[in-house]
């Protein structure tokens, strides 16, 4: 491998990754051909979905007036579920690209990473890309860049990606205009900075890195400031995309380090490295991701415990957004209750255990975490001044608690005038609360409101496009907590409760949620030999009931003519015996039934 220069040694973000597959192909990192497609989608599931999920790093050399540059570029997933992902990477940069479509125009996501770029006061460079495009309107993506965040138009780059117009000025603006990391002195103690790592099955955990100062060599025995342990280092070396080992990181360089980490928790996001018998003080703090949603993970079979486990583990080192605990279920058995940004992305890491870890499993319906403030001198002394609660089986009633409060968001959404009238329809069923509508220029509007976070954790998203044709972008942000009505909706099978259907809703959407789970339950429930009546109740209040019928046999197909009391006894000993079949009778309801009714299968 070729040295580094010691010019310029700079760390960006960039946000979609045919830019960077363009930016490869013209500093001749990768071959140019018509089969390097997704180069930097390595997972599956990035491949089959078409979207970024986790970020990506790679180091080129580019040559600019005759010196040569190392440019450390970082590809950042775009959806809102993936948020911690971008966090976590503008820590480690000294710039950005802001990339807009010159067709589709500013979107709620690009809004929400110009502001987090901006407060870690980082060099924006706007670019509008796709300018080849038939309906692309550039003038207009420049209006609205102008509008949003008051960039001046004569400084916006027009780039094609797939033409490769216009990326060379681009990495030219990138040299001149991106400052450097902050340099140190040669002889600095080594001080390494950790933003990702992933789990590897024969190598352990490779830690992805920046160099603030000093420099790391293979063998070097380095030590974590956050859990004071010691690692040897076994490797080092650099993503061109592939990986290609080198002798030494220097200061201002992002790399890899492989070393003798096999335990999935040791790996902090955020973490500083340094060598042993040389402390230096922590360099950055990344706030732990805070999850927006909860479902419960559990194996289809008891006996995978283990191994699904021991996968969640190491998929969880690849992505340090999620929050994991222990959970139990009398009908599903020992899981786990975990902690997601979004829904998207609980689909995404249900998906990634599938595929990467052959490992099945049975996921419960979502649901956020509510706060209960606590009434009582007895009840604060056994429960606290407020607990959080995300689980219905922890939901406690009405006399233990002085104010329910759930979670909510402000949101964002941009979308072409003529959506305006369902989207708002969309909005006010979803108990949104309006706080703007502004107009970006003639065709396109900035929408902003507050919603419940359990109104739209789970398909507003899907609602959204489908309202919009695939037009209307969404991103928000955590808001805080407040009061409002809430209870816990059971579901009964003859009088007894199964806790795993349970859920908490809003008292507006008791009805429609209680018809629902109920007419879902009579699908899926095999009819038994005794009538089995299925309810939605609150407390004690029933909301709606369905009845499965009994299976009967035919008692009189016997009796040929004869007098009508003879079928009348057949027919009353039959009633007789499934009363008492139903008194002593237990409700057995399968596996694949929760699998059915949790999954949305019919």
């Amino acid at each position: 491998m070729r040295q580094p220069s010691e010019q310029l040694k700079m760390s960006i973000l960039r946000t979609f990754h045919q830019r960077k597959l363009e930016i490869s192909e013209i500093v001749g990192a990768i071959d140019v051909s018509a089969n390097n497609k997704q180069v930097l989608d390595k997972l599956q599931v990035e491949r089959e979905r078409g979207i970024t999920v986790k970020a990506q790093s790679v180091s080129v050399l580019y040559q600019f007036k005759g010196e040569e540059y190392i440019l450390n570029l970082i590809d950042t997933p775009g959806h809102v579920d993936f948020s911690y992902e971008v966090t976590r990477s503008l820590r480690a940069c000294q710039g950005v690209l802001l990339l807009v479509d010159a067709n589709q125009g500013v979107q709620a996501q690009t809004v929400s990473n110009f502001y987090q770029a901006f407060a870690n006061n980082l060099e924006i460079i706007p670019v509008i890309n796709k300018i080849d495009l038939p309906n692309a309107n550039p003038d207009a993506v420049r209006e609205q860049l102008y509008s949003l965040f008051e960039l001046d138009p004569g400084k916006v780059l027009l780039i094609s990606a797939k033409l490769g117009t216009g990326v060379k000025q681009l990495l030219d603006a990138v040299v001149q205009l991106i400052p450097p990391p902050p340099s140190a002195a040669p002889n600095a103690d080594l001080a390494l900075f950790l933003f990702d790592s992933w789990f590897d099955r024969y190598k352990g955990a490779i830690n992805l890195v920046q160099v603030k100062s000093g420099i790391v060599y293979n063998a070097s025995n380095i030590v974590s400031c956050k859990t004071g342990k010691e690692y040897s280092v076994k490797s080092v070396g650099v993503i061109t995309p592939e990986t290609v080992e080198c002798t030494a990181l220097y200061s201002g360089q992002v790399g890899y380090i492989i070393c003798n980490m096999r335990s999935t928790k040791e790996a902090v996001i955020g973490d500083t490295f340094h060598l042993k018998g040389k402390p230096v003080p922590p360099l950055l703090e990344i706030a732990a991701a805070k999850p927006m949603l909860f479902a419960g993970f559990y194996p289809f079979n008891a006996g995978e415990y283990k191994d699904l486990r021991a996968a969640i583990d190491k998929l969880c080192i690849n992505d340090n957004s999620v929050t994991l605990s222990d959970e139990s279920s009398p009908a599903l058995g020992y899981g786990w209750r975990i902690g997601f940004l979004g829904v998207l992305h609980m689909e995404v890491f249900s998906q990634r255990l599938e595929q990467e870890y052959e490992a099945e499993v049975l996921i419960t319906a979502p649901s956020v975490p509510y706060r209960l403030i606590i009434k009582g001198e007895g009840n604060k002394k056994k429960y606290g001044k407020e607990i959080t609660v995300s689980n219905p089986a922890n939901w406690l009633e009405r006399m233990n608690v002085e104010e329910y409060q759930e979670p909510i968001v402000h949101a964002t959404m941009i979308t072409p005038v003529e959506y305006l009238s369902p989207i708002l329809e969309l909005c006010n069923d979803r108990r949104g609360e309006q706080i703007s509508i502004l107009n970006l220029d003639q065709t396109r509007l900035n929408m902003q409101f507050i919603f419940p976070l359990n109104e739209i954790a789970t398909d507003f998203f899907d609602e959204l496009k489908s309202r919009s044709s695939g037009f209307a972008s969404l991103d928000y942000e955590d808001a805080g907590y407040r009061a409002s009505d809430l209870v816990k909706l059971d579901i009964h099978l003859n009088g007894n409760p199964i806790g795993e259907l349970s859920s908490i809703v809003h008292v507006s959407k008791i009805k429609t949620k209680a018809k629902y789970l109920v007419g879902k339950m009579k699908d899926e429930l095999p009819r038994q030999q005794f009538a089995i009546a299925i309810q939605a109740m609150v407390g004690s209040k029933v909301f709606a009931r369905e009845d499965v019928k009994a299976l009967r046999k035919d008692v009189t197909a016997k009796c040929y003519g004869g007098d009508i009391s003879r079928k009348m006894k057949l027919l009353k000993n039959q009633a007789e015996g499934k009363r008492k079949m139903k008194k002593v009778g237990n409700i057995q309801i399968a596996k694949e039934t929760f699998v059915n009714i949790l999954t949305n299968k019919r």
